[in-house]
């Protein structure tokens, strides 16, 4: 059987209309920028001022504070000490193999990051709880911001602000906020009915019903959220490198691009710990919450 021309290639846009698609979003796009980048940026002053002043913080405390700190947290969270140990065994590595600056630095970025995506992501969740048509025109916009490539969140904020913290601040922000923002709302529509029902029988307002018994009771759905946006920002910081934002990823991408495996390879081992601690840290924070919950009478 002989293929027609019209099953072999697939009737593309002719290339000249193509291009002035292009051509089109690209000008609108630049207009944008022009006439908002510089209100967007100077929106952003203060948080960069913030991460900066932690990012020095971190970086002029002495390291054995840095780790006291950070494994007083640590038992605050979990009670326990296998998680502490396990703090001070990376930390020490860290430190050893020449890493406690860009890690201090990434810890900065995360830490602000993440900060901005809770303050955002969990009043967007309860107005999502609330609303089911306001959540059926969130969602998609949640889905395409999930499924992207990572990569592509690069192309708007540089031609927004150029290179530097700024824009890396806002990519990861943007990456991260997702899963903070759909298991607030998970959690607050999880809550038994019955004692919503209950709530309403004893007289309460819905700020009430909101802060005293929504919110604890989705607290763990939270604290998940809040456990997957710091995993999030984590590796979307490795890919903010590319774009100016000092940390582990700067050292990873050298690597990367002249062939230094050992250097790759101790650096990612970096972000993996740190992954790790965060991820156990905010983990038992939540199991703590949700078993406290549980033997309230």
């Amino acid at each position: 059987m002989v293929d027609t021309p019209w099953m072999v290639e697939f009737p593309a846009m002719n290339p000249d209309a193509l291009r002035a698609v292009n051509r089109v979003i690209d000008d609108a796009y630049r207009a944008f920028t022009r006439s908002y980048g510089a209100a967007i940026e100077d929106a952003f002053t203060p948080l960069l001022h913030i991460m900066v002043w932690f990012e020095q913080l971190l970086l002029g405390a002495p390291w054995w504070l840095v780790i006291a700190v950070v494994a007083a947290l640590a038992w605050g969270a979990s009670r326990g000490w296998r998680l502490v140990a396990l703090v001070v065994a990376s930390f020490l590595a860290i430190g050893t193999l020449g890493m406690w600056e860009d890690t201090m630095r990434t810890m900065a970025m995360i830490s602000v990051c993440t900060l901005i995506a809770v303050v955002v992501g969990i009043p967007m969740g309860i107005l999502l709880s609330r609303s089911d048509r306001l959540k059926a025109a969130v969602v998609p916009v949640l889905d395409v911001m999930q499924t992207m490539p990572s990569f592509v969140y690069l192309i708007p904020v540089v031609m927004l602000l150029g290179l530097g913290k700024v824009p890396g601040l806002l990519a990861v922000v943007v990456y991260a906020i997702p899963p903070v923002i759909r298991l607030t709302d998970l959690g607050i529509r999880l809550v038994d009915k019955e004692v919503l029902e209950a709530t309403d029988a004893f007289g309460a307002s819905p700020w009430q019903r909101l802060w005293g018994v929504q919110i604890p009771l989705a607290m763990p759905n939270i604290m998940a959220g809040v456990n997957q946006t710091i995993m999030m920002a984590l590796a979307m910081v490795v890919v903010a490198s590319m774009i100016g934002v000092k940390g582990l990823g700067q050292p990873v991408l050298r690597a990367v691009t002249n062939q230094y495996f050992a250097m790759g390879l101790l650096n990612g081992l970096a972000v993996v710990l740190l992954a790790i601690l965060f991820d156990r840290v905010t983990q038992a924070y939540g199991r703590r919450l949700q078993r406290f919950r549980h033997d309230q009478p």
